[in-house]
């Protein structure tokens, strides 16, 4: 472990959690990425797809250096039928296990379930492609159980913009949050004299950067 990722690990510990109020903070909340896969990634529609994978490694890389606990599913690779983890990704978070599964719910799957609940967090922020079906379940069933969750609707694909944007609203009345990939680099640490902030700073130049090489800064 290097001393970047090791220092706000011991922060987050020593923390009692930073907002008493709505915010998913780096201190109260752990990071969960669905089926981000090459089948699932040809088949987005819902909004660039190099933009929506840089927004989901920006998430991964500041999880990784806010010390945050992550969990990883995928779906169909075990049966031969899916790869796994799209690599760009998978380089961000190369030491949490992937957790394969059968269900299209990955709240169903008992592994993943004990992944998340192990956590030891009540709030998450939830990725997954596609937003209609292997996001919006679970999301659903979390939320119904009385964890919270947020979603970040930028780093996170549909077959098409229109069942993407109908997935939104059933989350949001789920009870989930919606935001954004910048937004949610903000609210993770919310201080920039802490520790944190250098972390926040870092991500966004991070981000710019590899959107600059994509032409979409």
């Amino acid at each position: 472990m290097t001393a970047s990722v090791a220092a706000p690990q011991a922060a987050a510990a020593a923390s009692k959690g930073g907002s008493k109020g709505e915010l998913f903070e780096f201190d109260n909340s752990a990071v969960v990425f669905i089926d981000y896969q090459p089948e699932m990634l040809a088949e987005v529609r819902s909004m660039d797809q190099k933009l929506m994978m840089v927004n989901a490694r920006s998430l991964a890389r500041l999880a990784v250096k806010m010390g945050m606990p992550v969990v990883l599913s995928t779906v169909g690779v075990k049966g031969g039928v899916n790869h796994p983890t799209l690599p760009e990704l998978r380089a961000e978070i190369p030491d949490v296990p992937e957790i394969d599964r059968n269900t299209m719910n990955a709240w169903d799957d008992d592994a993943f379930r004990r992944a998340v609940l192990k956590t030891g967090r009540r709030r998450f922020v939830m990725l997954g492609l596609w937003t209609e079906i292997c996001l919006a379940f679970p999301i659903a069933d979390m939320q119904a159980e009385g964890l919270r969750t947020t979603f970040p609707a930028d780093a996170v694909g549909g077959t098409s913009k229109e069942v993407h944007d109908l997935a939104v609203q059933r989350m949001i009345q789920a009870g989930s949050v919606p935001n954004s990939t910048f937004a949610y680099i903000a609210e993770s640490g919310l201080d920039w004299a802490s520790p944190q902030g250098e972390i926040m700073r870092e991500i966004y130049t991070w981000r710019q950067a590899e959107l600059e090489k994509l032409n979409l800064a």
